[in-house]
């Protein structure tokens, strides 16, 4: 028949060792108690055995046992051997001598309740035909002709002086007690683990949340729980980071993916407007012969500006991919800010970078940074490039601010118009413009600052904008120190 409840491991571990010791211990009682009656048995034979020796040495000596006899009742007299009687027979089976009741001879008149020695049938407790138990005890001469028979009724005061103290039971059942309480107790300690064990495994199984981790005992079993919930929890950690990694890495692709969508989309309307204007002028051009001369160069220039501009857009482009996807693969080495902005504001006639603004810097001589020389100079001259383009003031300018252990801190400012406060957060957005019309006109590509936001981060510094209270934008970005390489 199968069990409809198991048994729980504590009481499959606790009874099979009660069990045992049960039987272990009611071996060894009973082993004792048989010893112990055995002993106080063999004590009491021993003196009627001695009575017996004492008879036939008397016997044999042709001495009287009347005085015997007295010395038996005195010296045994208020003891559990008062009432002992002797009887001693001839070897005719006649009576020659009896100290109290005459006992039978024969070993038919007794039924034997108990052998004190399996080998010896002289010493036994025996009944009698009138219902009288007694512990005899027989002995013959050595020349067999006198046979002495010594016996104790089996009153109160034998049965005293062979049974156990009733005592004995009491402090047997106490240890029994004791050490089955023992041994649930250690048993219970044992399984403790287990059943915190079973009841984690439930709760994990579940979704539950454990709370036993302290509980376990200290000891070896307890210590290997322990180690088995950590593991489950660094494994439950670890799922759930590498299922946030996942969301984050699938939300990642998909922004990359939209931002791509998006910028291909802007970039085919960037290219398609030149692109329509340049093939406008051409089929003007072709489709009259007999253009006058200064309407077919108008016409010449404006298509030379706007295959600059589409050259403009691609190049833009092209910067933006590089850095994207290239950016931890561009040469890092040791950049002289100070050198650069010099540089930068030496070829500033020549080249027309900053138009009408005055450009002034405030860059202190061995400003080393990390970082790629050409990326941080077309950073700062797109900077330079915004300002003359969109700010409406006169003066700009680059100065550092602050350092700290790791990185130097920049601002790039001008004194123009500004930026109302809704566009502020998108200016480093690609193709974002904050004058459609105007930037088109400017022929801005949309992608100058994109541009400049992707060299820092790629350099490992941050970059913000803000309007400054005194009018215009100011540009704060950080860049990374240059540190002399370990060998």
């Amino acid at each position: 028949m199968v069990l409809k409840r198991r048994i729980n491991y504590h009481w499959q571990l606790f009874l099979p060792i009660a069990l045992c010791l049960c039987v272990v211990f009611g071996l060894i009682i009973w082993y004792q108690y048989k010893r112990e009656a055995d002993y106080r048995a063999e004590m009491l034979t021993s003196q009627l055995d001695l009575i017996n020796r004492r008879v036939l040495k008397a016997n044999e000596d042709d001495q009287s046992l009347r005085p015997f006899n007295a010395f038996i009742a005195s010296y045994f007299a208020g003891s559990a051997y008062e009432d002992v009687r002797i009887t001693v027979y001839n070897n005719e089976g006649r009576l020659k001598y009896s100290l109290g009741i005459p006992l039978p001879i024969d070993d038919d008149s007794y039924t034997v309740l108990r052998s004190i020695y399996s080998d010896d049938s002289s010493r036994d407790l025996v009944r009698d035909a009138m219902g009288d138990v007694y512990f005899i005890c027989r002995a013959t001469s050595d020349d067999g002709k006198v046979k002495v028979i010594s016996a104790l009724p089996f009153d109160a005061d034998v049965s005293d002086a062979i049974d156990v103290d009733s005592t004995v039971w009491l402090v047997i059942g106490a240890c029994m007690l004791f050490t089955l309480f023992v041994t649930y107790y250690f048993t219970r300690m044992l399984t403790r683990s287990v059943t915190l064990l079973k009841d984690f495994a439930y709760r994990a199984a579940t979704g539950g949340h454990f709370t036993g981790y302290d509980k376990f005992p200290r000891n070896e079993l307890g210590d290997i729980s322990r180690q088995i919930v950590a593991l489950y929890n660094e494994r439950a950690r670890a799922v759930d980071l590498i299922r946030k990694e996942r969301k984050v890495a699938i939300h990642a692709i998909e922004e990359k993916a939209r931002v791509t969508r998006q910028m291909t989309n802007n970039i085919n309307h960037e290219i398609k407007t030149p692109i329509g204007i340049v093939r406008g002028y051409l089929e003007s051009i072709l489709g009259d012969p007999d253009m006058d001369a200064e309407t077919r160069t108008r016409f010449l220039e404006r298509m030379l500006s706007n295959i600059e501009r589409l050259t403009n857009l691609l190049n833009d482009v092209s910067t933006m991919t590089r850095l994207e996807n290239g950016g931890d693969k561009i040469a890092v080495n040791k950049v002289d800010m100070y050198d650069l902005v010099y540089q930068i504001d030496y070829d500033m006639p020549a080249n027309n970078l900053a138009g009408s603004l005055e450009f002034t810097y405030d860059i202190p001589l061995e400003c080393y940074v990390a970082g790629n020389y050409g990326l941080i100079n077309g950073m700062i001259c797109g900077l330079i490039r915004n300002a003359a383009m969109y700010s409406g003031g006169t003066k700009v300018g680059l100065r550092l601010i602050s350092e700290s252990e790791r990185f130097y801190m920049f601002a790039f400012y001008d004194n123009g118009v500004g930026v109302a406060e809704e566009h502020i957060l998108h200016l480093f957005e690609r193709f974002y413009r904050v004058d459609t019309g105007r930037s088109r006109k400017q022929g801005g590509t949309g992608l100058g600052l994109p541009i400049v936001k992707s060299t820092i981060l790629t350099h490992g510094g941050t970059i913000s904008v803000h309007n400054r209270s005194t009018g215009g934008l100011e540009f704060i970005f950080s860049l990374p120190k240059w540190t002399n390489p370990t060998v």
